[in-house]
């Protein structure tokens, strides 16, 4: 008898430790977090508002019939024109920020050209001279730099800034944070890669910072995405908002940062009013695409 209690003593005091453990690896920020207040009261568009689908442009470039639609109402995903859009209406705008060759930040969200400017190869195998030559899903529009974008929008929206990074995390930060030091107006940053959202807890931690992720065990087994999903690493990098996506709601640690930990909370990418009504009690703020949301 005293065995088996002792074996369940054993058990509990188990369960409890690596109960703890799971629940410190999670935890985002909690003293001394910036005032989350001015980026409420807006929905944000993701890559600007943009109204081009890459797949169905693609079609229409093989059947050409672009010139069934006016050049100035074609507005690709995170350019010049769809960003500037989204700040005129008054929007806030999520869009992605990357390194060219001569490490000149410019917003794009994919690693590879292919995609939007039908080109083969890396952005980061380009100068920033050289993606001017590419268009953007056909328009006119070319990949901005970061301090154009910066420079039109002018802080009349908050902006949500993505840092995509590779393996340049700290020169990707270091860069973008010395054009942002200009910048009047609201920002936060957010990244995939705990090590930028750990070089803001380091040398900026007065700006607002989050950790994105979502459930990546429903299509990759391995260990860095499992942890990735999970947030578990949460305390390396301290983030004061987790951005999820919305599709994966219910994952538990995201629940627990912001039902026990009160962390921000930050839905990424909806897609219908009727998805913003089914998730919004789950969330703090939106990121919206492909429609206009009935809230703003």
């Amino acid at each position: 008898m005293m065995g088996l209690l002792f074996t369940l003593l054993q058990i509990f005091l188990s369960f409890v430790t690596v109960t703890v453990l799971y629940l410190i690896s999670i935890k985002p920020r909690i003293h001394g977090r910036p005032d989350y207040r001015p980026f409420f009261g807006h929905m944000y568009a993701h890559r600007g508002l943009h109204n081009m689908n890459p797949a169905i442009e693609k079609l229409k470039s093989i059947k050409n019939t672009h010139a069934q639609q006016p050049e100035t109402d074609r507005l690709p995903e995170n350019s010049y024109a769809a960003i500037k859009r989204a700040a005129d209406l008054g929007y806030g705008i999520e869009f992605d920020v990357h390194l060219t060759k001569d490490d000149v930040p410019v917003v794009f969200h994919d690693d590879t050209l292919n995609r939007i400017c039908g080109v083969k190869g890396n952005l980061r195998d380009y100068t920033y001279a050289q993606l001017q030559q590419f268009r953007l899903l056909g328009t006119e529009e070319r990949i901005p730099a970061f301090a154009d974008i910066l420079k039109m929008v002018d802080g009349r929206v908050p902006l949500i800034i993505e840092y995509k990074v590779e393996k340049n995390a700290d020169k990707l930060c270091r860069i973008c944070d010395r054009i942002l030091s200009d910048y009047k107006g609201l920002y936060c940053i957010e990244s995939f890669h705990p090590m930028a959202v750990r070089w803001y807890k380091i040398h900026r931690p007065n700006i607002v910072r989050g950790q994105l992720s979502e459930d990546f065990t429903r299509q990759k087994l391995n260990i860095p995405y499992f942890l990735l999903s999970h947030l578990i690493g949460n305390c390396y990098a301290s983030p004061d908002f987790i951005a999820y996506n919305c599709k994966h709601k219910d994952e538990l640690s995201r629940t627990i940062c912001r039902k026990l930990y009160r962390s921000l909370s930050v839905a990424w990418t909806v897609r219908s009013q009727e998805e913003l009504d089914r998730v919004s009690r789950s969330f703090d703020l939106f990121i919206f695409e492909g429609f206009v949301p009935a809230r703003h």
